[in-house]
């Protein structure tokens, strides 16, 4: 997917939906079924610092030394120029992770997998992971699966300077979008393992994007901490089919047209 696909006019404010921290979590799905959970911190408009620390300018390294670089097992390698934000950023694939202290981006797109973006608010340093269930085999130590990925993230920000008791997360994703499939909800179990890992890690939610029926596009600024999401095309058709058929035009031209961009 390419970069063209984040769709965002030139005037960033516009397209913000600010979420005031306080307001209740939950809300009611697009859909009445699934349910949501929406929450993020108060902000301001996205502004020219989004790639770059406030103590200084962050390193950047160009796109050739990117690629060159050997990277570790499961650590995300596809670099490209991301022509929207005018940044070098890397696409993190499902299974893989990705954690700098450099200014560029991160992105990923999700739909019942999630992803944590863990960052270190006095280190400046930030990751994110992919995965796509909770837990796996014993023997089956992969970034599949959440109860890998999280140690193998917060592990190699560690590596980089970060401190536990300095991180905070932001969760996106777990989507469920295959509209038959609720006996086995894996978007709910994966949100579900997310919250209670870093619970028990003593990790702060900060802000989260989860649930729901909508596929994700997430942008993560690794330096700043700063998150952008974007809801994708509705995921069940056969339920649009439903609500065009009752006549209720708005409903599908707003569930067809994709949501807004939010900074979390």
């Amino acid at each position: 997917m390419s970069a063209a696909d984040l769709s965002m006019p030139s005037r960033y404010p516009s397209t913000m939906t600010n979420i005031q921290a306080g307001s209740s979590p939950f809300l009611a799905a697009a859909s009445g079924g699934t349910p949501e959970r929406r929450r993020a911190p108060r902000i301001a408009p996205l502004s020219a610092d989004i790639y770059a620390a406030g103590a200084g300018p962050a390193r950047e390294s160009s796109l050739q030394e990117l690629k060159a670089r050997n990277r570790r097992p499961g650590e995300a390698s596809f670099f490209y120029l991301d022509h929207h934000f005018q940044h070098n950023a890397v696409k993190v694939l499902p299974g893989e992770y990705f954690v700098s202290d450099e200014s560029l981006v991160i992105m990923t797109v999700l739909g019942s997998c999630i992803a944590a973006c863990l960052w270190d608010s006095r280190a400046h340093v930030g990751g994110m992971n992919h995965f796509m269930l909770p837990d796996g085999d014993v023997a089956d130590a992969s970034g599949r699966y959440g109860s890998y990925a999280m140690e193998l993230l917060i592990n190699e920000m560690l590596k980089l300077g970060a401190r536990r008791e300095t991180m905070q997360a932001k969760i996106f994703g777990g989507a469920q979008v295959m509209h038959n499939f609720t006996t086995m909800n894996v978007g709910e179990r994966n949100t579900n393992f997310v919250l209670n890992y870093l619970h028990t890690e003593r990790i702060p939610i900060v802000s989260e994007d989860v649930l729901d029926i909508y596929p994700r596009k997430v942008v993560f600024f690794p330096v700043t901490g700063k998150a952008m999401v974007k809801r994708l095309a509705h995921a069940h058709p056969e339920a649009l089919a439903a609500q065009e058929a009752k006549g209720n035009a708005a409903t599908v031209a707003k569930a067809t047209s994709g949501g807004s961009v939010d900074l979390f």
